[in-house]
């Protein structure tokens, strides 16, 4: 099963997500399950959210990748949505 996880950091947060990001990264690459991955930028180019795409067995398993991301743990995101996705091209 396909989910996407779209995240928005909270307002003034990006120190936070650059002291987390080698975490984050090393949970995206030892997990196993995520195919695409990568930040959202605002106009001046910098990271201000999150596009994850899991391939899991459930939305449990996603919603546990999820909680476990250390971006999550460091209260990173202003909100967060998980969401099944269908691939069409690429």
């Amino acid at each position: 099963m396909l989910i996407a996880l779209m995240a928005k950091d909270k307002d003034g947060a990006l120190q936070t997500r650059l002291d987390n990001r080698d975490a984050h990264v090393a949970h995206i690459k030892d997990s196993g399950v995520v195919l695409y991955a990568g930040p959202f930028l605002n106009d001046a180019g910098e990271m201000c959210g999150s596009l994850v795409i899991l391939d899991v067995e459930n939305m449990a398993a996603a919603e546990e990748w999820a909680a476990n991301d250390p971006y999550a743990k460091a209260d990173l995101f202003a909100s967060s949505e998980l969401i099944r996705w269908n691939k069409v091209i690429g």
